[in-house]
């Protein structure tokens, strides 16, 4: 997932902060329980890392830019790790190309729990000490390894895929045990349109609580009359898409999506195979009443102008999901089965949170009056504002506190092994 950064202060160090820091930590390392050295060394494609290097990435964020930092004569771990694990960070210096994380059979993965159980204790121990920066660093870096957990499930899942022994993180039999991490039903509502609000609304972070700089500053947007689709659409919905000759028909695609279906020979998703999704539980039968995923930002274009729709504004879908719960839907609460879960039968806009991330139509640029961050965490956002498309909500592989209505994710159009899906709009 792309990057970004904060500004506004932490909470109080000996409290909220510290249990947190530590509940963020401790899931990523649950998450990774379930895989082999090798399982979380390999990399199966150039925009996914290995599992390890995820743990060993945010590890790094902490060392450098908390303890390093802001700890009178801490010394590295490691010296060696800076070049091994920096992701982007230009003024952190030279560093290890991405597409050959795969390569880093050294550090084992426990050499690397070992590392962080270091850095873990030396946070812990400093936190009551650091000034109001360093607790928004820490702040910053509890939410910057939240994002680095999603990309982990997705990119693990992306490499068991090309398994062919369709090999499972979870097992079916922990699957039906595990209990649901949200109340949704087993049967979607039938869709409805929502009016959305009309005239000057406010958009952006108002200053309440953490946010990521990419989210300010609050600026007015003029909306149009539009509605909304209640829910997401639905893996049945999709199916209707594929036997009506969708991905076939050039009239409904954008050029450069045409173009990257014709030379991908995309026919569906990602993951299907006739009747089949693989999923972190291997593969199952593809539920017709969970939301369609793993679908680019053309093909969400593309379905949206088969169904005589369009994709909504990150302005509409915000708007919108202001007075809409963050915490409710299918997010990451523990390490466990993920997978979108079919919306709830009820009347109103559902599932603005959690399931799949929502492509929007609009391109991810700066906000009016937009300032990237002094120093390297100013490259953690800014520097990406180019040729890459909004998406809203989060997934079932966010975890739980991690969104609000103005967040902001963000990816090129081509790119679907997140947990990506649509929800249409109309003009009215």
């Amino acid at each position: 997932m792309a990057s970004r950064t904060d500004a506004s202060p932490a909470l109080d160090p000996q409290g909220d902060l510290a249990r947190r820091f530590a509940a963020t930590r401790r899931l990523s390392l649950d998450l990774v329980a379930p895989l082999s050295d090798a399982d979380a060394s390999a990399q199966s494609m150039p925009d996914a890392s290995p599992a390890k290097w995820h743990l060993a990435h945010t590890n790094w964020f902490f060392e450098t830019f908390v303890l390093r930092d802001h700890l009178p004569g801490y010394r590295a771990f490691d010296d060696r790790y800076a070049y091994l694990f920096n992701s982007y960070y230009e003024a952190e210096g030279p560093r290890h190309a991405r597409p050959r994380r795969g390569l880093l059979t050294r550090p084992s993965l426990d050499e690397v729990c070992i590392w962080r159980a270091h850095v873990d204790a030396a946070v812990q121990g400093v936190l009551p000490d650091l000034a109001p920066a360093a607790l928004a660093l820490v702040e910053l870096g509890i939410h910057h390894e939240q994002q680095h957990q999603e990309l982990l499930l997705t990119d693990i899942k992306h490499l068991f895929a090309q398994n062919p022994l369709g090999p499972a993180v979870w097992d079916r039999a922990i699957a039906s045990e595990v209990a649901e991490f949200s109340a949704d039903s087993a049967q979607a509502g039938a869709l409805q349109w929502i009016r959305g609000a009309e005239g000057a609304v406010s958009i952006g972070h108002d200053g309440e609580g953490f946010a990521f700089d990419c989210e300010r500053p609050c600026f007015p947007a003029l909306l149009t009359p539009h509605a909304l689709a209640s829910r997401p659409v639905t893996n049945g919905e999709w199916q209707d898409f594929i036997a009506d000759g969708g991905y076939h028909t050039p009239s409904l695609w954008l050029s450069d999506g045409w173009a990257w279906v014709q030379a991908e020979a995309i026919e569906a998703p990602a993951y299907w195979r006739d009747r089949e999704y693989f999923t972190l539980s291997g593969w199952q039968e593809i539920d017709p009443v969970a939301p369609v995923t793993h679908i680019s930002l053309y093909e969400a274009d593309a379905f949206a102008a088969w169904a005589g729709a369009r994709l909504p504004t990150e302005q509409e879908w915000e708007a919108a999901a202001a007075a809409c719960d963050p915490q409710r839907g299918r997010q990451l609460d523990a390490a466990g089965p993920v997978q979108p879960a079919a919306a709830p039968a009820d009347t109103g806009l559902q599932q603005m949170f959690g399931s799949v991330w929502e492509w929007t139509g609009s391109a991810y640029r700066p906000y009016p009056g937009f300032r990237a961050a002094p120093g390297a965490v100013g490259e953690y956002n800014g520097k990406f504002m180019s040729g890459q498309f909004v998406l809203r909500g989060g997934s079932c592989a966010t975890p739980r506190g991690h969104m609000r209505a103005s967040y902001r994710n963000f990816f090129y159009p081509h790119q679907r092994w997140q947990f990506t899906g649509v929800r249409l709009a109309k003009d009215l």
